[in-house]
């Protein structure tokens, strides 16, 4: 078994439960939903078009995905019994991303195809949040403006980025997050799966730790819940409950759109929750402290981390070699490793620290060594493996290049004012003659 994902832990102790209601002022449901515990698999889908055409948009979203993710049944069934080799597991991690991507596509092509058919319904689409849980790793595939949350160690992290006019507004900077609720296009949504043949998928996957929660919701639910009001509703011991009472919240407070959630649990039957919610932690922090990566929000470290592999490496075991050239960066997960040229000591690095950044984007020999000092766990980032997250993922790319651009320039501007304090030192009058004259 894989220490990292205990994933045969996982797989058998996920619980969920699902609710859908009209709300208090429409007079059909247009949201569709889907729970399939053998998969773990589990959909929200707010459909939209008028007509009924909403509600057939959602419907065919959901039947669609869960039928594509069903063609990867025997894959997903050896991940989850951990019978794919430690080597192979990325690629395997990789295709079923992939897979969730696809299966989003398929129903907006689908979808899409309906509306041409049936002019009556032509132009719906619908939102779509996609969790599965598999293999000790959680896939997310997102469109549109539901959402997906996540409870873990009682701190709660909004793992998608609406779709919405709203969002795109405050993260141009011409709307306030303050003046969001009084928008007057605050339900527009900037992308839908099945208005068009194809659709934009984000798509994430991470490590699921025993004792996580997540909520997946319509707009419905969202728009009158606040992140901080979600730890007290998960506490629930019966998930049902929980679902009833987001819905029942909802309607008390306007119940303005249908509203659709599902819970879903990972039982800590273990009692390592709190261990391994340290650990993941320990990870995710020692990320954020690298500049290049210090604004990312949760879910964009997550993708980064994604990417990493870890690597252990025995004492006196040499990491990097004085003038090799390479493409890795690295990150010290625990122990110590020595930076050195030939035998003389530059620094040492501890846990959180990280070297080799530069390596990233310049193939320039390596200006130093890099050797372990005691047993050390490392997180590795290829530049192959950078360049493709920078080639999927355009806005985290942005954040990251802009820190990097930042990076140098300190250091471009650190390098200046050296040279001119040396330019200044070498111009200096020398007074020793004046202020010590021979005797």
């Amino acid at each position: 078994m894989r220490e990292e994902s205990k994933s045969l832990i996982i797989q058998d102790n996920v619980a969920s439960a699902a609710k859908t209601d009209v709300g208090m002022q429409r007079d059909h449901n247009e949201d569709n939903f889907l729970v399939d515990k053998n998969l773990n698999l589990f959909i929200v889908a707010d459909g939209m078009g008028g007509h009924a055409a909403g509600e057939v948009a959602s419907a065919m979203a959901v039947n669609v995905v869960h039928e594509t993710v069903m063609e990867k049944r025997l894959l997903l069934e050896q991940f989850n019994r951990d019978e794919i080799p430690q080597e192979d597991v990325r690629a395997a991690r990789q295709e079923i991303l992939d897979t969730m991507v696809l299966a989003v596509k398929n129903a907006s092509r689908k979808i899409w195809e309906q509306g041409q058919v049936d002019a009556a319904k032509r132009g719906m689409g619908t939102t779509l949040e996609v969790l599965l849980i598999a293999g000790g790793y959680g896939f997310v595939a997102h469109v549109g403006d539901s959402r997906i949350y996540l409870l873990r160690a009682n701190q709660v992290q909004q793992i998608t980025e609406d779709h919405s006019l709203v969002n795109a507004l405050i993260k141009e900077g011409r709307l306030r997050p303050e003046d969001a609720e009084s928008f007057g296009h605050k339900n527009a949504v900037t992308r839908a799966v099945g208005v068009y043949e194809t659709v934009e998928v984000d798509a994430i996957t991470f490590d699921v730790l025993p004792a996580d929660q997540y909520l997946l919701a319509s707009d419905g639910l969202t728009g009158y819940l606040d992140e901080h009001e979600i730890p007290p509703f998960m506490e629930a011991e019966q998930l049902d409950d929980v679902a009833e009472k987001f819905v029942d919240m909802a309607n008390k407070r306007g119940g303005q759109d249908n509203i659709t959630t599902v819970v879903v649990r990972v039982i800590d039957v273990e009692g390592v929750a709190k261990e391994r919610c340290q650990q993941l932690s320990l990870r995710l922090d020692a990320l954020k402290n690298i500049p290049m990566f210090r604004y990312l929000a949760y879910n964009e470290l997550l993708k980064v981390f994604a990417e990493m592999t870890q690597e252990n490496a025995a004492p006196s075991k040499c990491i990097i070699e004085e003038g090799s050239t390479g493409d890795d960066m690295y990150v010290v997960i625990s122990g110590k490793v020595r930076v050195h040229s030939g035998d003389t000591t530059i620094a040492h690095l501890g846990p959180g620290d990280h070297f080799g950044e530069m390596s990233l984007v310049d193939k320039a020999p390596r200006s130093a060594s890099i050797t372990a000092v005691q047993s050390t766990t490392l997180l590795k980032l290829t530049r192959d493996d950078f360049f493709e997250m920078i080639r999927k993922e355009s806005n985290t790319a942005k954040k990251i290049l802009w820190n990097f651009l930042q990076v140098l320039t300190h250091r471009l501007r650190q390098t200046n004012l050296d040279l001119k304090d040396a330019k200044v030192a070498a111009e200096a009058e020398d007074l020793t003659d004046e202020i010590l004259p021979l005797e």
